[in-house]
């Protein structure tokens, strides 16, 4: 399985490195894509350095290294989740505007039909934001906001974590123990 992660400078880089980890367990080939403003929150929000996180994912890729394979519909995979996803990299997704190589690769999946899921990290979200999520989710990308579940009762804010790419991974057809699941 090859999977496309974009990680962008949105609070909350967490899941993004979270989901190369579980990723990286299952044996699954990653691209990366780092914005210079994720680098950035990788430090400050966490314990890890940017060559740290990249060094989780198979492959990684600057954002403005549009030779990259994953700017290529020619460049086969399973989907693209971007965690966390600034609204600012949703704007651009939703109107076509392939500033950086996130966006871009993000546009290349919507075009070939591929999985897009995007984890939007904003609160509360302004009229633009939905309508912007809006005409993404008409076009089949899937919208997923860290949204806990309490019914697992966490203990910690990893568990929080844990839940939310445990949706992620499980929107990505891989069966993973991060999630408890309801009844269990």
């Amino acid at each position: 399985m090859r999977v496309v992660v974009g990680i962008t400078g949105a609070s909350g880089v967490v899941y993004g490195v979270t989901l190369l980890r579980a990723l990286k367990q299952y044996g699954t080939e990653t691209h990366l894509l780092l914005s210079r403003q994720a680098e950035i929150l990788i430090g400050v929000e966490t314990s890890h350095s940017a060559a740290d996180v990249r060094a989780l994912a198979s492959y990684a890729y600057a954002e403005d290294e549009f030779n990259a394979p994953v700017a290529s519909g020619s460049f086969l995979h399973q989907g693209m989740v971007i965690a966390p996803c600034s609204m600012k990299t949703l704007a651009g997704i939703a109107s076509g505007y392939a500033e950086n190589l996130i966006q871009r690769a993000a546009d290349v999946t919507i075009k070939e039909r591929r999985r897009l899921i995007l984890l939007p990290r904003e609160s509360p979200f302004s009229a633009i934001h939905l309508e912007n999520m809006l005409k993404l989710a008409r076009l089949g990308v899937v919208i997923a906001p860290p949204v806990p579940a309490f019914y697992s009762h966490p203990k910690t804010i990893a568990d929080l974590v844990d839940f939310s790419v445990g949706r992620l991974l499980d929107l990505l057809d891989l069966e993973n123990g991060l999630v408890k699941r309801w009844g269990d």
